[in-house]
């Protein structure tokens, strides 16, 4: 009987060095896997502080920026890139219907050059002419509809509000819209009224 009781005394101390052996292992395993994800995530910080140019310095006091800092400025550079690309967007899409008209322009010309090469003499310069005056009134008239909301009671106003209304309504870009507005229409006008001659010549 002692033998047994020595015997199963043995086994339970077996037992009791195998539990802890398990929980060890898993505790280890616990720490490892902790610390494989806080490395992870001070990767990660260290790489938002190399890409994001405002994160690339210390704070006033000399030490390593915090956290939350490195966080808070990473959201505010997203912002800012993201401003960015939405005004270079209307960048580019002003530049395109820009060039747009240019092409529509330079096809005018085209179409002109064409027509004065088929009919020399007098006919040229009075298309010439024609052109110069529908791109001046267009210019005059488009001017006269910022001009006659000025305050004209008395001529001090008028005096006064000339000036800031020749800065606001008279800058190049903007007649340089009104002048490709005309010529456009000049052209679209000189097109339909060449079909419309081919049309009565064809029906001759």
């Amino acid at each position: 009987m002692a033998l047994l009781l020595e015997d199963d005394d043995d086994d339970s101390g077996d037992n009791s060095k195998t539990t802890i052996s398990y929980k060890e292992r898993r505790r280890e395993a616990h720490t490892q896997a902790e610390q494989k994800r806080r490395d992870a995530i001070k990767r990660g910080y260290d790489t938002l502080q190399d890409l994001v140019p405002t994160c690339q310095q210390n704070d006033a006091s000399g030490y390593k920026l915090s956290k939350a800092t490195v966080l808070q400025k990473s959201i505010d550079y997203v912002g800012f890139l993201h401003i960015q690309k939405k005004k270079q967007e209307e960048e580019y899409s002003a530049l395109q219907k820009e060039v747009t008209a240019l092409r529509i322009i330079q096809s005018s010309y085209e179409n002109m050059l064409q027509n004065q090469q088929q009919s020399p003499g007098r006919q040229e310069a009075r298309i010439s002419d024609e052109m110069k005056f529908q791109v001046f009134r267009a210019i005059t008239d488009e001017m006269f509809k910022t001009f006659e909301t000025l305050p004209m009671n008395d001529f001090a106003e008028l005096t006064t509000g000339v000036l800031p209304w020749l800065e606001g309504h008279c800058k190049p870009h903007i007649l340089r819209h009104i002048v490709n507005r005309a010529l456009i229409d000049i052209q679209q006008e000189t097109s339909k009224t060449n079909h419309e001659d081919w049309g009565n010549s064809g029906c001759l």
